[in-house]
């Protein structure tokens, strides 16, 4: 929806330039070691660099606010606060586009004219997205390209001038320019970092460069790096690995990880098999699974009867398998067939799927033990897996509806010779629960999706993207020895036992084609390579050490806990891409998931070495890149050697002050207290985070990781973020769309747990303008503070009921927001913060409105909410900090309140109190005023016409002061039942213990499982209290002490209220109904009245005329004014920020009134609150009661908000 207005908008960008100018001018958020007081806590809040192969957008800006809000707070706090920034080049990604774009440059000219049939062309991916992050380094790329097919054309997309794309060949501009573009698109974003710390990774960066050669040099002394055998694309033709640059399809695709399920034949097979096959050699078809924890639930397995398959003999398991050719190629080079002759496949015979449909097969872990059968699916592709399918329809949409049409269709079973026993005996085995889906997860998406069979392939991939993804993060296993388990932490642990008992292997290939140069087709072998023994017993427990003291949420400690069960080697070198070559091996790259693990070290002593991001600048030290040795670094990281021996080497440019200063700067700041990442970062780089930082300290675990944030990915619009489909934002592009604050508190709103965030952009849009007004509002009465009194604020003693429920909320907003900052649960910090703050305002002010709010108290609260939201939208609360509440220094310089009195439990109950009965009392009054349409007797009497409720005048509010008898004797026997840990039972527990009393309580009875219920939420809120037989509260002296505002509140006149005790009430009504803490008010019907018409002449005011106002008999102006006003704030936006009203009347009435507005104001005349009218309904005649005698007003008057009046 296009916008109105862009004024609101320009005003905050106007305002964030500004204030993000003067925190560089006083370079705030710089901070060093030799600066800080000896007590001052230092905290260190990191984030994974971004990569840096395109524009920063949303997601990534949603997972650095978790860092960026906490180092805010912390800031608050008073602690010394380190949040720095680094950008990460490493990799192949950035090399692999700048080499395919050259090489598009050499085939097409540049500008390339492309040929036009394959300029949209997109790869189509139908399989679901549970791929191996820690295996995926092509992720991101292919999530900022939107799946186009060309370089240029991407970089286009990307907003790059065609001028400035040839550039991009050469991959070192790519480091020039995205780090840049990223600094200052952070930077827009308000982010309270130390930019003086900022590096990008490669080699680049001699000094980074240096640090982690230095790593490597002392993980391989300390035996965490092995050389050996990986999995790699690699070209059979070449017969060598097939890096990016080397294929003409398929750049950036990497090994993908299959788990083969042996099905074990168990009935005769055809003859030419038999033939191949020795005495007492099994034979099994080979299904490739993604899913190896669904194996519990195996109906079957698919063949397609058109595909040609061959059985081959695997003289590493000696056994004869049956596959494609395409897949036996595949684990020929995996020594799964001959590890002797890697590559070769000799194929004993050649057989169609047809001709193996209807054999028995044993399916490891199935339900069904005795077997499961063969049968026939058209839509299994020969290009992918084995071509063997192993069929799961309770969470597999394609299986379901294929086995329900073979039930179903007698007649496709006896086309492939399928008999009934062979399929009607399976049914769909509940193996997983699944949020939303149940524990037929496949069946359900089908029924839902409404697909009538197997052809509907479009229906059946949506249905897959479904299931597996939900499945696979939130389900939960049913069976086996992992029920109980998440599926994302027990799918390893399952597919190790399968392997562990024969039952099954690993197998890789390409995740999608890759075709080389050469024109042959890659596929995925093991090579020699380098690579982090992960998997080695004692770092793995050490490893586990660190987790158990690292302050992270249960899920995602979980998580890691399952990473560790299954993590053994990872590949740490490459020989294509940008990167830190091996210091001992430099034929090899160490690839990016492994240079960026103790960056964070870096850091802390990044500025003293380099003044520029690339390192082409010494820093503050002056200390020269190639001095940066080893033994210099071993001082700096792990206190060894002496500076004094390392300062006096020939032609070093290190000195002992300098080595001092890296050495206690990086000590000042280690370790580091909070790592926030995205959740999909758990099983890899925040894994090979802790694994490295106690294999670099072993020793001292004082210096290991503190705490880990993870948080889900976020969803746009409630849809994945996506170029292709325009469901994308990049940060630039959000901050001109919402301003940094407006996007700040739209990501702090989108949510905070591992599960998927949602930004809706409407509700951004809502937030920017809600934050507006809530600045304008601030700015506005920080103006009329300035002369309270005239402005219509209390300066006395802040005496009032209301002024205390309002200084109470405002202690347990601090509360519950340093609570939640704390927890770092910023989607609860907001709703105190943002929403329940701004209510409790609006709530004071609509409860004082006669009397006005306490000048003292509003001052505090404007501070207070600006203190309370700065870590989320710090540029407007910087500015009304420093611009308009006029301090001096930063609002992030300690001002956290540091100490705020305990919330008063009592006045928080009274204040709920009245808050809860003043809504149900409107409520009631909504009721009454409620248009009835005449029945029965009314309508055969001829009255058909509605008849419209008048507004009462008075009203009686009845309260009890003792329970009935009924009630004491339930909340006897509810103190009775309550348990040793100070609970209630069940309700069915309660409805048994008063069944003896049912007899006593008479027709109250039936009423009393629903106070049992009431007592309940009472008790879940108030604890034992709500038990007690005497009420909580002194209900009669809140009533009358907020009766100004329950009169104004509900339109009765100002003496129209009265207040009682139940128990002098003769009203059956009454005695039954009300019971301590549950009042009823019945109201009166109201004098006669007449209406006029008030009518508002201020032009663009947004307050438009009253065609109907009533005005009873005695009425003074004051209430005729709050009922004027009570109107305009239910039919006018604008006037939600009006306190009162002013009324005017013609001085004329008779000869003015055919004058059409705008009325002069000489004409007009304001009317005194206290001046009442006289009202005659039967003539339909008002006139106002004034000294010199009646005076008549006509049908209509004026009115104008009290702050600006009309003379």
């Amino acid at each position: 929806m296009a916008r109105k207005g862009t004024s609101k908008l320009l005003e905050f960008h106007s305002i964030e330039t500004k204030i993000q100018e003067l925190w560089a001018d006083e370079h705030l958020f710089e901070v060093d070691a030799p600066n800080l007081n000896d007590d001052q806590e230092a905290y260190f809040v990191s984030f994974p660099y971004p990569y840096m192969n395109g524009c920063l957008h949303l997601g990534h800006a949603f997972s650095i606010t978790k860092a960026e809000y906490a180092a805010g707070f912390q800031a608050l706090k008073g602690k010394a606060v380190l949040w720095p920034m680094g950008f990460h080049c490493t990799g192949t990604p950035i090399k692999a586009s700048a080499d395919k774009l050259a090489r598009e440059m050499e085939l097409y000219g540049c500008p390339p004219k492309f040929p036009v049939a394959s300029e949209a062309v997109t790869e189509p991916v139908d399989k679901p997205e549970l791929v191996d992050k820690s295996k995926s380094k092509k992720s991101k790329a292919v999530a900022k390209t939107g799946g186009m097919k060309y370089q240029w054309l991407i970089m286009q997309s990307l907003g790059i001038p065609e001028s400035e794309i040839p550039k991009f060949a050469d991959p070192n501009y790519w480091l020039e320019y995205f780090p840049d573009r990223s600094m200052r698109d952070l930077r827009r974003f308000g982010l309270k970092v130390d930019w003086r710390r900022s590096f990008i990774t490669t080699d680049v960066n001699p000094y980074y460069d240096s640090m982690v050669r230095w790593q490597f040099l002392h993980l391989k002394k300390r035996n965490k790096i092995a050389y050996g055998k990986r999995y790699t694309i690699f070209s059979p033709k070449d017969n060598q690995p097939c890096m990016d640059h080397e294929r003409t399809v398929g750049e950036g695709v990497c090994p993908m990880e299959y788990t083969i399920i042996k099905l074990e034949v168990m009935s005769s097979l055809p003859e030419k098999i038999q033939k191949v096959t020795r005495k007492d050699e099994k034979v099994y078809l080979l299904a490739a699974t993604l899913r190896p924890e669904t194996m519990y639930g195996q109906t079957n397995c698919w063949l397609h009867p058109t595909i040609e398959y061959v059985v081959v003999r695997s003289k590493r398991f000696a056994s004869l398998f049956v596959l494609t050719h395409r897949g036996a190629l595949n684990m020929a080079y995996q020594d799964l067939l001959d590890p002797e002759h890697p590559g070769q496949v000799d194929v004993l015979v050649k057989v169609m799927g047809a001709e193996l449909l209807g054999l028995r097969l044993k399916a490891p872990l199935s339900v069904y033990g005795d077997g499961v059968y063969t049968l026939p699916m058209l839509s299994i592709s020969d290009n992918k897996g084995t071509s063997v399918v192993t069929s799961v329809p309770s969470d597999s949409p394609v299986d379901y509806a294929t086995l329900r049409d073979l039930k179903n269709k007698k007649a496709f079973r006896e086309k492939y010779g399928i008999t009934d026993e062979m399929v009607l005996p399976f049914e769909p085995i509940e193996i997983i629960e699944t949020p939303g889906l149940g524990r037929l997860a496949a069946p359900k998406a089908v029924e839902d999706l409404k697909i009538v069979s197997q052809n509907d392939h479009d229906k059946l991939l949506e249905a897959k993207d479904l299931v597996y993804k939900q499945g696979f993060y939130d389900g939960v296993l049913l069976i086996g020895k992992y029920a109980g388990q998440k599926v994302q932490y027990a799918k390893k642990l399952i597919q190790q036992e399968l392997i562990n008992s024969n039952a099954a292997m690993i197998y890789y290939e390409p995740e999608k084609q890759v075709v080389t140069r050469s024109g042959d087709e890659a596929v995925v072998s093991l090579c020699n390579q380098w690579y982090l023994d992960y998997g080695n017993d004692e770092w793995k427990a050490q490893a586990r050490e660190a987790l158990a003291k690292l302050s992270i949420v249960d899920e995602a400690r979980n998580n890691i806990e399952a990473t560790f069960s299954w993590l053994q080697e990872h590949a740490c070198s490459r020989t294509y891409g940008l990167g830190t070559r091996l210091p001992w091996d430099e034929t090899w790259l160490i690839e990016s998931l492994s240079d960026s693990t103790i960056y964070m070290a870096y850091q802390t002593i990044a500025h003293l070495l380099h003044s520029n991001i690339e390192g082409t600048t010494c820093g503050l030290l002056n200390i020269y890149p190639e001095h940066m040795t080893p033994a210099v670094w071993d001082y700096i990281f792990l206190g060894k050697g002496d500076p004094v021996k390392l300062a006096a080497e020939r032609f070093t440019s290190v000195t002992v002050e300098s080595l001092k200063r890296l050495r206690s700067e990086f000590l000042r700041w280690y370790p580091v207290d909070l790592h926030v990442s995205g959740k999909d970062l758990l099983p890899n780089h925040l894994t090979y985070y802790l694994y490295n930082h106690v294999a670099m300290w072993p020793d001292e675990p004082q210096l290991w990781p503190k705490g880990i944030r993870a948080n889900g990915l976020l969803l746009l619009n409630s849809e994945k973020m996506s170029k292709s489909t325009g469901n994308f934002l990049t940060l630039h592009d959000a901050i001109d769309k919402y301003a940094s604050d407006g996007l700040r508190l739209a990501l702090a709103d989108a949510g905070d747990t591992l599960e998927d965030a949602n930004m809706e952009e409407s509700m951004a849009e809502a937030g920017l303008l809600r934050l507006y007004a809530l600045y304008e509002w601030i700015a506005t009465t920080i103006q009329a503070l300035k002369n309270p009194e005239a402005a219509g604020f209390r300066t006395k003693e802040a005496d009032l009921h209301a002024d205390k429920v309002f200084e109470n909320d405002l202690r347990r907003a601090v509360t519950s927001a340093d609570e939640s900052y704390t927890a770092q649960n910023y989607k609860e910090a907001l709703r105190v913060v943002f929403y329940e703050f701004i209510a409790c305002k609006d709530r004071y002010r609509e409860v004082c409105q006669k009397r006005g709010m306490h000048a003292v108290l509003v001052r505090r609260y404007i501070e207070l909410q600006t203190i309370l939201l700065s870590p989320i939208c710090s540029h407007i609360c910087e500015h009304i900090w420093r611009n308009l509440l006029k301090h001096k220094e930063s609002i992030f310089k300690h001002t956290w309140p540091a100490k705020v009195d305990a919330v008063d439990q009592k006045i928080l109950v009274e204040g709920r109190y009245l808050d809860d009965t003043a809504r149900a009392f409107r409520l009631q009054l909504k009721q009454a005023l409620t248009v009835k349409t005449p029945k029965g007797k009314a309508v055969a009497a001829g009255n058909t016409k509605p008849q419209a409720p008048k507004q009462p005048t008075n009203a009686t509010i009845w309260i009890a002061k003792s329970y009935p008898t009924w009630q004491a004797t339930v909340l006897t026997t509810l103190r009775s039942l309550l348990t040793n840990s100070g609970e209630l039972p069940d309700n069915a527990t309660i409805s048994q213990a008063l069944q003896p009393h049912m007899k006593s309580m008479g027709k109250q009875a039936k009423r009393a499982m629903s106070f049992v219920q009431l007592v309940r939420e009472r008790f879940q809120a108030n604890g034992k209290h709500a038990l007690d037989g005497l009420p909580e509260l002194d209900e009669e002296s809140v009533l009358q002490a907020n009766a100004e505002y329950l009169i104004a509140t509900l339109g009765l006149s100002a003496d129209g209220l009265e207040i009682c005790d139940s128990s002098k009430s003769d009203d059956v009504r009454v005695k039954e109904n009300v019971c301590p803490l549950e009042p009823m008010i019945l109201f009166q019907t109201p004098k006669p009245s007449v209406a006029v018409k008030a009518i508002n002449p201020v032009v663009g005011s947004g307050l438009f005329s009253v065609n109907s106002l009533a005005i009873h008999d005695g009425d003074t102006v004051d209430q005729v004014a709050k009922r004027l006003l009570r109107i305009c704030r239910s039919t006018m936006v604008a006037a939600g920020a009006i306190d009162a009203v002013d009324l005017y009347r013609l001085l004329e009435p008779v000869k003015d009134a055919r004058v059409m507005p705008p009325i002069p104001l000489e004409r007009l005349s304001k009317l005194s609150s206290t001046d009442k009218f006289i009202v005659d309904v039967d003539v339909g005649k008002i006139s106002l009661s004034l000294s010199g005698g009646p005076v008549e007003i006509g049908d209509r008057m004026f009115y104008a908000d009290i702050k600006c009046p009309l003379n």
